[in-house]
């Protein structure tokens, strides 16, 4: 699968996905600049402020886990400690509508594994747009210790077309920026010589990889 996209191509889509990510916090912190700006009433001035911290927020854990996700991560055959995973995990989407429950033991793992556990994350947060209990388990253990993401929320559901995505049994065609997380996720697994899947357990949905 790793040979069918190019790699100008590849990068650009993810690009793509992380400024698509980003453009409402940061078009959040603009118009509430703006309205500071032009605003004399004092409580509509303390809205935008609280707008604009609220939005930097997200836009900060929202690189963050992209920096780690996406990003090169070190050098080749770098570490990732999977506490600090977890860290920005947390930033990024424990909040008041969904809460993470981190199971793994702390470790130094090869870094595309942590990027796996973290892209397959995402995935699952998305098959719970309502919020709900994403919970985060080993399977195995050491070096080549695998992960199981389970999703429970309101109509929590399998995204279309994603499994065949995750599991490489789809290629590129019509990729697009949306479509292009889950490709990577997939590309990232057989990086780490493992298996990811998706599917209904139930009324949550369970993501592997080992």
């Amino acid at each position: 699968m790793s040979g069918s996209i190019e790699a100008l191509d590849l990068a650009a889509l993810l690009c793509s996905r992380v400024c698509h990510d980003l453009i409402s916090p940061v078009g959040a912190i603009v118009n509430g600049l703006e309205v500071l700006a032009e605003e004399k009433d004092e409580e509509t001035k303390t809205f935008a402020l609280d707008l604009i911290k609220k939005s930097a927020t997200t836009a900060s854990a929202k690189l963050q886990f992209c920096r780690i996700a996406f990003g090169a991560a070190g050098s080749a055959g770098a570490q990732i400690d999977t506490g600090d995973a977890e860290k920005i995990s947390r930033g990024l989407l424990d909040d008041d509508k969904t809460r993470l429950a981190w199971n793994l033991p702390r470790a130094l793992l090869a870094k595309n594994r942590v990027k796996l556990l973290l892209n397959m994350l995402l995935i699952a947060a998305h098959t719970i747009p309502r919020g709900g209990q994403l919970t985060v388990d080993p399977i195995g253990a050491g070096d080549n210790v695998g992960f199981k993401i389970s999703a429970t929320g309101p109509n929590a559901k399998v995204l279309p077309g994603v499994p065949p995505l995750l599991s490489g049994e789809a290629g590129p065609e019509a990729l697009d920026a949306h479509r292009v997380q889950p490709f990577y996720a997939g590309l990232l697994a057989e990086a780490c010589g493992v298996k990811a899947a998706m599917a209904m357990d139930g009324d949550t949905v369970v993501l592997t990889a080992q």
